[in-house]
């Protein structure tokens, strides 16, 4: 596969980067990511993958766009209102980038259907807004031996982290149980900094990009926070747990939990 005069032009600040490079870019064209969750996190993640020439991305989200999606939620628009997320995504990220290929599904992710979505893609973005949906999606990802790039925002915070399955600590490791429903507040009832999903879901799109090219370090056990109000970054270890029930030598998990 040769590129394009486009593409040539298009890619051409990644071309000239030695860290990428012709094959750099090429990796990126033949790359397929999944994207969970076409909201807040997923619409950045989604965007920049996009511009960043990523072949083929799926998203999946089961929600339509409203009205109090637009102050965050970046790849809808007015005119995309009560369209299904993952549609209003594909319009907004295919006319960014004619080389991407979008697949939007339109479905409830679950227990049932988890492991077959994410079979025939190389990296797995957590995109979601819940805590049962992200620990689906690290034991799926653990399971399959699928990376996975996390991230989660509330109110003006921030964090994210990669799970590398077998060479890392899991999401489980750091948490090992999702909290029991009611606990926390959702984050329709506390409220959210609009551009706090912006900057957390460009780091997860940086953290897919090198692993898709293979070169700089990526978040494998460490825990990355982002405070707004300070402002202030920080980088917490995240040990693997030798007991970690899905990602240890001796896992209790060995089936799909569906939490919600």
């Amino acid at each position: 596969m040769k590129f394009t005069k486009d593409q040539l032009q298009r890619y051409s600040r990644h071309i000239i980067l030695p860290e990428v490079g012709e094959q750099g870019q090429m990796k990126l064209l033949k790359s397929r990511v999944l994207i969970v969750g076409a909201g807040g996190l997923g619409s950045p993640v989604g965007y920049y993958l996009s511009a960043a020439g990523v072949g083929t991305i799926a998203m999946v989200d089961d929600d339509v766009v409203d009205l109090s999606n637009l102050q965050r939620q970046i790849a809808h628009c007015t005119g995309t209102l009560g369209m299904p997320k993952v549609e209003s995504a594909k319009i907004t990220f295919e006319s960014l980038n004619p080389d991407v290929h979008i697949i939007p599904i339109k479905e409830r992710l679950t227990k049932h259907n988890i492991l077959d979505l994410i079979k025939d893609y190389d990296i797995v973005a957590d995109c979601s807004d819940n805590y049962a949906t992200r620990f689906l999606v690290n034991d799926a990802c653990v399971l399959a031996k699928k990376p996975l790039v996390t991230g989660a925002i509330f109110k003006f915070e921030g964090q994210l982290t990669a799970v590398i399955p077998h060479e890392g600590p899991c999401y489980r490791c750091l948490f090992e149980e999702p909290p029991p429903p009611g606990i926390l507040p959702s984050p329709q009832g506390v409220g959210l900094l609009g551009v706090i999903p912006g900057v957390i879901g460009t780091l997860q799109a940086a953290e897919i990009l090198k692993l898709i090219i293979g070169r700089g370090s990526v978040l494998k056990g460490e825990l990355l926070i982002y405070d707004a109000m300070k402002p202030s970054f920080r980088k917490v270890k995240v040990p693997k747990n030798p007991d970690c029930p899905i990602c240890s030598d001796h896992p209790t998990i060995t089936e799909l939990i569906d939490y919600s």
